[in-house]
């Protein structure tokens, strides 16, 4: 489903992406690891080119687009490639005007010019999806941070996106409430949504995740089935990582 090759990003002088590949299997969940400034949240950017690379290949389903050094990017293959994917941030980013239901109706209607009963018909049924409907006619302001995240998915889900990108789901909530997330993240992924995210939180990634991919300083470290790369890792910077990871989740 998702394809990146060689994928090198830079701000300034500074080169965060050193050539990282990295497959997404269709209606699975991989898990980019990693501390901060490992790069992980840039190679999400990258995939829906809220970052553009500067040299690398991004292919998700039927719309690729390669990067050369100083090269331009056609706009018309921006938009295609971004079409397949939806976005969940980290600070969940709710429209503060709007109420939930027009939060997730936003881009059917704006963006793929859907009539708005259709639209709220396609919102309500995500909310109910993620337990939000009870909330539809409120205003994100009187949400706890978990309902907030919740509808945040919904609203990415509504375009049918090929991908659901997330960028450290559960790291702007307390234990309780990213719990609360997890449960509706486990469910898609059982669903088969294929779900690349970013994220130190060891719960989300051994809960739901099949494979995991280890970053460091911009490169990968490690990559494989979840069970492996958290039970057994091979590499000695993955085993440090894990370790710390364990011992903040004790």
């Amino acid at each position: 489903m998702i394809a990146l090759e060689g994928i090198e990003k830079s701000f300034g002088d500074n080169l965060v992406l050193k050539g990282v590949s990295v497959v997404v299997p269709e209606g699975h969940v991989t898990a980019l690891i990693g501390a901060s400034g490992s790069g992980k949240s840039t190679l999400l950017r990258c995939v829906n080119l809220l970052e553009i690379p500067q040299a690398g290949r991004v292919c998700i389903d039927d719309a690729e687009i390669r990067f050369v050094p100083g090269g331009k990017v056609d706009r018309g293959a921006m938009l295609a490639l971004r079409r397949k994917t939806g976005m969940v941030f980290q600070n969940f980013q709710l429209f503060p005007h709007r109420t939930v239901v027009e939060n997730v109706m936003e881009a059917l209607v704006t963006v793929l010019k859907w009539p708005r009963d259709r639209a709220r018909a396609r919102a309500m049924e995500l909310l109910d999806k993620v337990g939000m409907r009870f909330k539809a006619d409120e205003w994100p302001s009187s949400l706890s941070g978990g309902q907030q995240q919740r509808v945040a998915i919904a609203r990415a889900l509504a375009p049918s996106p090929k991908v659901l990108l997330c960028d450290e789901p559960t790291s702007a909530l307390d234990p309780q409430l990213a719990a609360e997330v997890i449960e509706v993240l486990a469910q898609l992924a059982r669903e088969g949504t294929t779900m690349l995210m970013a994220t130190h939180d060891l719960r989300l990634a051994a809960s739901i995740a099949s494979n995991v991919v280890y970053l460091d300083a911009g490169e990968v470290v490690e990559a494989g089935p979840a069970g492996e790369v958290f039970g057994a890792p091979r590499e000695p910077r993955t085993k440090v990582f894990i370790s710390t990871l364990t011992g903040q989740a004790g």
